[in-house]
């Protein structure tokens, strides 16, 4: 039988790491801290499969502390799951330029966390969940305005085909719509990967989101897991079609 996973939540407020801990009980067995000095300790002592911690907290953040796992040669692996607690663009980006696996916004939403640390905890391939996204997607930086088309998104990013060569680490600024949406989502991004054009494939651009509000984390989230949720779903049909086919 397969050793119960262990999880590390990280929060200076009690009540914030308690109530972390009540939504993850059935992911694994949930160890706690109270700051980054001891989640350190904790970490090298347990080796947690997944930690969760807060962003902002007196002396080591959790910004501060995902880069110290990022960093050790032992740790480095460790999915890191980041919380931020205000409703700006700042914070998750402090969050992403830390090397955080995800982020997720308080108030805490009990389904979007599990769903977060599960997804680390069953998959091998770190990645966060992509689904299909068919939409024009702006791209701006200082001396250019251009336009690509997204072909899917997670909660995280977002790949873009578009005939302008970005070089990686260039920072953009991104406008794009979700289905149904008439509110554009404004993303600050970055240049992570690019896919070269050949005959078969349209050249490419593998953008990691930076500075993004609440609300606009708030639609991306809602829109990958349900659409995750119905690829899952026509996948599982598919299947048993085959199944009666046979």
């Amino acid at each position: 039988m397969q050793a119960q996973r262990k999880l590390l939540v990280v929060d200076d407020a009690a009540m914030f790491r308690d109530l972390e801990s009540l939504f993850l009980a059935r992911c694994g067995h949930v160890l706690t801290a109270c700051d980054g000095d001891e989640a350190w300790e904790i970490l090298h002592r347990e080796r947690p499969d997944v930690v969760i911690t807060d962003l902002s907290m007196p002396g080591m953040g959790g910004d501060d502390l995902c880069r110290r796992i990022k960093r050790d040669p032992d740790l480095r692996r460790t999915p890191v799951v980041i919380v931020t607690g205000r409703d700006i663009g700042e914070e998750h980006e402090r969050a992403v330029r830390a090397g955080a696996d995800d982020v997720v916004e308080k108030p805490i939403n009990r389904v979007s966390l599990i769903q977060a640390v599960n997804h680390f905890l069953r998959l091998a391939v770190r990645g966060l969940v992509r689904v299909a996204l068919d939409t024009d997607v702006r791209i701006a930086g200082a001396e250019y305005d251009i336009w690509g088309r997204s072909r899917n998104v997670s909660r995280g990013g977002i790949f873009v085909e578009s005939e302008r060569d970005l070089p990686p680490d260039s920072e953009v600024q991104l406008e794009f719509s979700l289905p149904e949406s008439r509110e554009a989502i404004q993303p600050t991004a970055k240049v992570v990967w690019r896919r070269p054009a050949s005959r078969a494939v349209t050249a490419g651009l593998g953008l990691q989101f930076l500075k993004l509000d609440r609300e606009a984390a708030r639609r991306l989230d809602e829109y990958v897991y349900e659409r995750a949720a119905l690829e899952t779903f026509a996948g599982a049909e598919g299947d048993d079609a085959l199944m009666a086919a046979r």
